[in-house]
Protein backbone atom coordinates (compact mmCIF):
# COMPACT_ATOMS: atom_id res chain seq x y z
CA UNK A 1 0.00 0.00 0.00
CA UNK A 2 1.38 3.26 -1.43
CA UNK A 3 1.29 6.71 0.64
CA UNK A 4 0.46 9.64 -0.71
CA UNK A 5 3.84 11.59 0.10
CA UNK A 6 5.81 8.64 -1.10
CA UNK A 7 4.87 9.07 -4.71
CA UNK A 8 6.89 9.88 -7.50
CA UNK A 9 7.27 9.48 -10.83
CA UNK A 10 8.50 6.49 -13.01
CA UNK A 11 12.54 6.22 -13.40
CA UNK A 12 13.93 7.95 -15.78
CA UNK A 13 9.99 9.64 -17.16
CA UNK A 14 11.16 13.26 -15.95
CA UNK A 15 14.82 14.89 -16.75
CA UNK A 16 15.76 18.20 -17.31
CA UNK A 17 14.95 20.00 -20.70
CA UNK A 18 18.02 21.27 -23.22
CA UNK A 19 17.93 24.93 -22.21
CA UNK A 20 19.48 25.68 -26.00
CA UNK A 21 21.49 29.12 -26.74
CA UNK A 22 22.00 30.12 -23.50
CA UNK A 23 25.52 30.31 -23.37
CA UNK A 24 28.27 28.23 -22.34
CA UNK A 25 27.95 27.24 -19.02
CA UNK A 26 25.20 25.08 -19.89
CA UNK A 27 27.30 22.57 -21.58
CA UNK A 28 25.91 23.10 -25.20
CA UNK A 29 29.21 23.80 -26.64
CA UNK A 30 29.10 26.33 -29.39
CA UNK A 31 26.29 26.03 -31.54
CA UNK A 32 24.12 25.45 -28.08
CA UNK A 33 22.67 22.39 -29.15
CA UNK A 34 21.11 23.99 -32.54
CA UNK A 35 23.86 21.94 -34.26
CA UNK A 36 25.23 24.15 -37.47
CA UNK A 37 24.06 26.78 -39.66
CA UNK A 38 20.28 26.19 -41.45
CA UNK A 39 17.15 27.70 -40.50
CA UNK A 40 16.69 25.48 -37.16
CA UNK A 41 19.68 27.36 -35.93
CA UNK A 42 18.58 30.69 -36.19
CA UNK A 43 17.12 33.16 -34.05
CA UNK A 44 12.99 32.56 -34.62
CA UNK A 45 13.94 29.90 -37.01
CA UNK A 46 10.91 27.48 -36.90
CA UNK A 47 8.45 27.05 -40.27
CA UNK A 48 4.36 27.47 -39.50
CA UNK A 49 2.26 24.36 -38.85
CA UNK A 50 1.74 22.59 -41.92
CA UNK A 51 4.68 24.24 -44.09
CA UNK A 52 6.34 22.02 -46.39
CA UNK A 53 9.42 23.78 -47.49
CA UNK A 54 7.69 25.54 -50.38
CA UNK A 55 5.84 22.29 -51.75
CA UNK A 56 2.11 23.02 -51.84
CA UNK A 57 0.90 22.24 -48.54
CA UNK A 58 -1.19 18.63 -48.16
CA UNK A 59 -4.40 21.14 -46.82
CA UNK A 60 -4.56 22.56 -50.30
CA UNK A 61 -3.39 19.62 -52.33
CA UNK A 62 -6.60 17.40 -51.14
CA UNK A 63 -9.77 18.48 -53.23
CA UNK A 64 -12.43 20.16 -51.40
CA UNK A 65 -15.86 19.31 -52.35
CA UNK A 66 -19.26 18.93 -50.99
CA UNK A 67 -21.68 21.91 -48.96
CA UNK A 68 -21.56 22.78 -45.66
CA UNK A 69 -24.41 24.52 -44.22
CA UNK A 70 -22.51 25.95 -41.08
CA UNK A 71 -23.44 29.49 -42.17
CA UNK A 72 -26.77 29.10 -43.17
CA UNK A 73 -28.38 26.75 -41.04
CA UNK A 74 -31.38 28.07 -38.72
CA UNK A 75 -30.65 27.26 -35.39
CA UNK A 76 -33.37 27.15 -32.57
CA UNK A 77 -32.71 27.48 -28.40
CA UNK A 78 -34.96 23.93 -27.40
CA UNK A 79 -37.67 24.43 -24.14
CA UNK A 80 -39.06 21.26 -23.02
CA UNK A 81 -42.89 21.44 -21.98
CA UNK A 82 -42.05 20.08 -18.28
CA UNK A 83 -39.81 23.88 -18.36
CA UNK A 84 -43.43 25.42 -19.03
CA UNK A 85 -45.15 24.21 -15.77
CA UNK A 86 -43.82 27.00 -13.55
CA UNK A 87 -45.27 29.57 -15.65
CA UNK A 88 -49.25 30.54 -16.11
CA UNK A 89 -51.02 32.21 -18.88
CA UNK A 90 -49.12 33.39 -21.17
CA UNK A 91 -45.27 32.13 -22.01
CA UNK A 92 -43.41 33.82 -24.55
CA UNK A 93 -39.86 34.14 -25.61
CA UNK A 94 -39.03 36.82 -23.59
CA UNK A 95 -40.30 35.66 -20.51
CA UNK A 96 -38.09 32.52 -20.92
CA UNK A 97 -35.33 34.94 -21.08
CA UNK A 98 -36.05 36.57 -18.10
CA UNK A 99 -36.69 33.47 -16.57
CA UNK A 100 -32.97 32.26 -17.66
CA UNK A 101 -34.13 29.31 -19.51
CA UNK A 102 -32.66 30.34 -22.99
CA UNK A 103 -30.87 32.67 -24.04
CA UNK A 104 -31.20 35.02 -27.70
CA UNK A 105 -32.39 33.53 -30.58
CA UNK A 106 -34.99 31.64 -31.99
CA UNK A 107 -37.06 29.07 -30.04
CA UNK A 108 -38.27 25.71 -30.30
CA UNK A 109 -40.68 23.99 -27.80
CA UNK A 110 -40.66 20.05 -27.85
CA UNK A 111 -42.87 17.36 -25.73
CA UNK A 112 -40.74 16.01 -23.23
CA UNK A 113 -42.93 16.35 -19.78
CA UNK A 114 -46.26 17.16 -20.25
CA UNK A 115 -48.49 20.36 -19.06
CA UNK A 116 -51.42 20.19 -16.65
CA UNK A 117 -52.78 23.94 -17.14
CA UNK A 118 -54.15 25.95 -19.76
CA UNK A 119 -51.03 28.42 -21.28
CA UNK A 120 -50.90 30.55 -24.37
CA UNK A 121 -47.23 30.06 -25.65
CA UNK A 122 -45.76 31.63 -28.47
CA UNK A 123 -42.87 30.33 -30.23
CA UNK A 124 -40.69 30.07 -33.37
CA UNK A 125 -41.42 26.05 -34.43
CA UNK A 126 -43.29 23.47 -32.15
CA UNK A 127 -43.24 19.67 -32.11
CA UNK A 128 -46.52 18.41 -33.68
CA UNK A 129 -46.75 15.87 -30.33
CA UNK A 130 -45.91 19.32 -28.38
CA UNK A 131 -48.43 21.61 -29.73
CA UNK A 132 -51.01 18.32 -29.38
CA UNK A 133 -50.42 18.30 -25.70
CA UNK A 134 -50.36 21.94 -25.10
CA UNK A 135 -53.67 22.19 -26.77
CA UNK A 136 -55.24 19.12 -25.13
CA UNK A 137 -54.53 20.69 -21.75
CA UNK A 138 -56.60 23.40 -22.87
CA UNK A 139 -53.96 25.84 -23.99
CA UNK A 140 -53.22 28.24 -27.33
CA UNK A 141 -49.94 27.52 -29.73
CA UNK A 142 -49.03 31.13 -31.41
CA UNK A 143 -46.12 30.33 -34.21
CA UNK A 144 -44.34 33.76 -34.27
CA UNK A 145 -42.84 34.85 -37.72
Amino acid sequence: MSILSQLKPKRGSTGTTKRRGRGHATGQGGTAGKGHKGQKARAGGRVRWGFEGGQTPLMRRTPKWGFNNKDFRTEYQVINLKDLEQFSGEVTPESLRAAGLVSKGLLKVLAKGEVKKALTVKAHKFSAKAKEMIEKAGGKVEVLA
